[in-house]
């Protein structure tokens, strides 16, 4: 089922509010996202679509911005910053240390499918590094000062909180 289809009032409130169709992709691709946590190719294409665009610049957006996402991931998505700036406070380590103990590579989920572990650049926080944000679902946590025992803490609250993994 489209976007259009499944949302037909949202989608409509959404071109009420911003009258150039193509000022409305940021807001199609959240909608598009809702239900499943990552945009598909058809989704991309529809929104295209509907917005007189080109798919590549649909596309383009869902690859700059860090709350986009374009391919299904873990119940949470961690995301450490680890531009210039946070590397230099040690994010690069921490990042490679964290993979380590959840026996993961950057990009991928834990077996159990709760965590998948993202690189992203500038969270705005290069002095609190190494720090990163916790997506779930549309909420956003950001985490900063962070130690690999802390963060694997975290991890290990996550899984004994009962909430199952997608």
């Amino acid at each position: 089922m489209s976007i259009a289809e499944k949302y037909p009032e949202e989608v409509k409130a959404i071109f009420t509010k911003y009258p150039v169709k193509r000022s409305a992709v940021m807001p199609m691709l959240y909608l598009a996202q809702r239900e499943e946590g990552f945009i598909t190719k058809a989704g991309m294409a529809e929104i295209a679509t509907l917005l007189d665009l080109d798919v590549t610049e649909v596309a383009s957006i869902v690859g700059f911005y860090s709350l986009y996402h374009d391919e299904k991931a873990g119940k949470y998505r961690m995301q450490v910053c680890n531009d210039l700036p946070c590397a230099l406070r040690g994010a690069d380590k921490f990042l490679e240390a964290l993979c380590g103990n959840l026996g993961v590579k950057v990009g991928e989920t834990t077996p159990d499918g709760l965590v998948t572990v993202e690189a992203v650049m500038c969270l705005a926080a290069c002095d609190k590094a190494p720090m990163f944000q916790m997506q779930d679902g549309d909420k956003v946590t950001y985490y900063e000062n962070m130690t690999v025992d802390r963060t694997m803490e975290l991890v290990e609250a996550l899984k004994k909180s009962g909430v199952e993994a997608k």
